[in-house]
C-alpha cells in the first residue's frame, strides 16, 4: 500500500486518510487531477542509504563504541538487510547476520522479529552477548538476551524510560503504550513513580497522545517504540542503538535491565461474530464483562474489542495467576459468543 506523512514528518490523521480514500473512488477526482507542471518535481537521492546510515550513527553517543559485542542481527530479508549490518559494524560490534538475502517473496518468511525463536537459538550457540531482530520494513525490534530470553517492546520501552528518568529526560515522567501493553509493565512503571498511558492499538494513536501531551517516549509491545526526541516515527535500527547505549552507560546485561518487570500471563481469544454490535448497547454483554473484571480483580484486567479487519472480537485477560486468567478469558468468551450469536 502507500503511506502518506504530513510536511512535519508525522503520519495523517484517520479523518484526513479516509477523506482521500474516498476522494480516489469519486469520478470527479479525474477532472480535478493536477498536470505535471504543478505538482512539483521529483528528486532521486542517491546516496539515501549513506544519509541513513550517517543520521542513525549520530543518534548514538559519540564517546561510546560497540567494541566487544558479539550480536546475531536477523534483517528478516527486509528493509534493514544493507543498512543494519553497516550501522552496528561501523560502531565496532562483531556480527553474525542472518535474513539479509531478499529475494524478493522470503521476507518475514521464518526470519524477524515474528520469528525471534530463530535468533534466540544462534545467540545461545556462539555465545552472543545478544540478539537483535528487525520487522520486514524495519519499524519494529525484538531482541533476545545472552540467554537466549526473549525482550519485546514493553521490556525495551519500560527500560529506554527509567534510563531517560534517571537523566531526568523523560517528559512528565509519562510512557505511551497501548491498551496491549502488558499489565506487568504499568506496575513496574507505577513502583518507580511513572505512569503509563494507554491507547488504541496502532503506532499512529501512540504519537497522536504523545503529541497532544508533550510526551518524548512512546511504543507497542511488538517493539514499534517511537522517540520524539530523534525522529517522528517508529525505527527499529535507532530503537536498538538506544538500548545498547543504555546498557553501556548502565555496565549491564540486557538480561539484568529487562528483570525490571515481571510479565503477567496474557490470554487472548477471538470470537467470530456476524455483525459488530455496539457491546454498550447489549446489557447481557456489560454484566458478562463486568462481573468478570471483578472476579479478576485489582491485579487484573480485560480488555474486549473488535478487530478493525475481520469479523472477530478479541478477548484479552491478563493478571498474575496464569490459570485464573486463561480461565476468566475462555469463559468470558464462551459466554460473549453465546449472547452475540
Amino acid at each position: 500500500g502507500i503511506k502518506f506523512f504530513s510536511g512535519n514528518g508525522f503520519k495523517l490523521p484517520d479523518e484526513l486518510e479516509a477523506r482521500i480514500e474516498h476522494l480516489m473512488t469519486v469520478p470527479e477526482v479525474e477532472q480535478a487531477r493536477p498536470t505535471a507542471t504543478d505538482i512539483g518535481q521529483a528528486f532521486r537521492i542517491d546516496d539515501a542509504r549513506g544519509r541513513y546510515i550517517s543520521f542513525l550513527k549520530a543518534t548514538f553517543p559519540k564517546d561510546l563504541s560497540l567494541d566487544g559485542f558479539k550480536i546475531v542481527l536477523d534483517c528478516a530479508h527486509g528493509a534493514t538487510y544493507r543498512v543494519a549490518p553497516a550501522v552496528f559494524g561501523e560502531l565496532g560490534a562483531d556480527l553474525i547476520t542472518i535474513g539479509v538475502r531478499p529475494n524478493g517473496k522470503n521476507i518475514n518468511n521464518q526470519c524477524g522479529s515474528t520469528h525471534p525463536e530463530v535468533m534466540a537459538t544462534l545467540v545461545q550457540r556462539h555465545q552472543a552477548d545478544l540478539g537483535i531482530a528487525f520487522d520486514g520494513d524495519g519499524d519494529r525490534v525484538i531482541m533476545v538476551d545472552h540467554r537466549g530470553r526473549i525482550v519485546d517492546g514493553d521490556h525495551i520501552l519500560g527500560i529506554c524510560a527509567l534510563y531517560l528518568d534517571r537523566r531526568q529526560k523523560l517528559n512528565r515522567k509519562t510512557v505511551v503504550g497501548t491498551v496491549m501493553s502488558n499489565l506487568g509493565l504499568e506496575v513496574a512503571l507505577k513502583s518507580r513513580g511513572l505512569k503509563l498511558l494507554r491507547t488504541p492499538v496502532g503506532d499512529r494513536y501512540v504519537v497522536e497522545a504523545m503529541l497532544k501531551g508533550g510526551y518524548n517516549l512512546g511504543g507497542e509491545q511488538s517493539g514499534h517504540l517511537v522517540f520524539l526526541d530523534h525522529t517522528t516515527t517508529g525505527d527499529g535500527i535507532m530503537t536498538a542503538l538506544r538500548l545498547l547505549a543504555v546498557m553501556l552507560r548502565r555496565e549491564k546485561t540486557l538480561a539484568e535491565l529487562a528483570s525490571f518487570m515481571e510479565t503477567f500471563p496474557q490470554v487472548l481469544l477471538n470470537v467470530r461474530v456476524k455483525e459488530k454490535r455496539d457491546l454498550r448497547s447489549v446489557p447481557a454483554a456489560r454484566q458478562a464483562i463486568s462481573a468478570m473484571e471483578k472476579r479478576l480483580g485489582p491485579k487484573g484486567r480485560l480488555l474486549v474489542r473488535y478487530s478493525g479487519t475481520e469479523p472477530v472480537l478479541r478477548v484479552m485477560a491478563e493478571g498474575e495467576d496464569g490459570e485464573k486468567v486463561a480461565t476468566a478469558a475462555q469463559e468470558l468468551a464462551r459466554t460473549l459468543e453465546r449472547i452475540l450469536s
